[in-house]
């Protein structure tokens, strides 16, 4: 049962935060998200089924086998709780969590899907995001601090863009792994001969 619907969940909650992640009055240059929570509404049910989508991963993941034990299936946990909690988290607290903990965790994950036969074909998509989202660090670390906050809602939203895709990603494979074998086991059709058999 989890093996074949936590993926669903899964992608079911990176869809909703998709649809949800949208600016409700406030400036999404400029506003970082700690800051747009404070409007409710959309952001907190994005970032709420985010933390929703990193809970049904990392319960598939499990479910499948899949080579993240250890840190990285921690790191996605820490992720998802972070998601969930983050109206009550301090910003910095909530920021520093969500940004370094699923980057690293991809990047642990990236030389052990490499060696996976099941998980080879995702290897170098988490690794390229891996390596955008650690990019993507230093720009935040540089906006937050010398460069007092400008720009700090496009840094953050686009950090929490790439890290939307490492889930998708995951999500998408784990999906794949989970349900394709109900349709390349399904047996052939076959078609009864409706035509007349000719006399003889």
């Amino acid at each position: 049962m989890v093996k074949r619907f936590a993926p669903l969940v899964a992608c079911a909650g990176v869809v909703t935060a998709l649809a949800a992640l949208v600016p409700d009055r406030i400036d999404p240059l400029n506003t970082s998200i700690g800051a747009a929570l404070e409007h409710g509404g959309a952001t907190q049910l994005a970032l709420a089924a985010l933390g929703l989508a990193a809970f049904a991963l990392w319960a598939g993941l499990r479910a499948q086998r899949a080579p993240v034990g250890g840190w990285p299936e921690r790191l996605i946990l820490v992720w998802g709780v972070a998601m969930v909690a983050a109206p009550v988290l301090p910003e910095m607290v909530w920021r520093l969590v969500v940004f370094t903990t699923l980057p690293a965790a991809a990047a642990q994950l990236v030389g052990r899907f490499a060696d996976d036969e099941r998980w080879r074909v995702v290897a170098r998509p988490v690794e390229w995001l891996a390596l955008t989202a650690g990019l993507g660090l230093a720009a935040l670390t540089y906006v937050a601090l010398p460069g007092e906050g400008v720009m700090i809602g496009l840094v953050e939203r686009s950090l929490l863009g790439v890290e939307v895709a490492m889930l998708a990603v995951l999500a998408a494979r784990l999906t794949h792994l989970s349900w394709a074998h109900l349709f390349t086991n399904l047996p052939s059709p076959t078609f009864r001969n409706m035509s007349l058999t000719r006399s003889k």
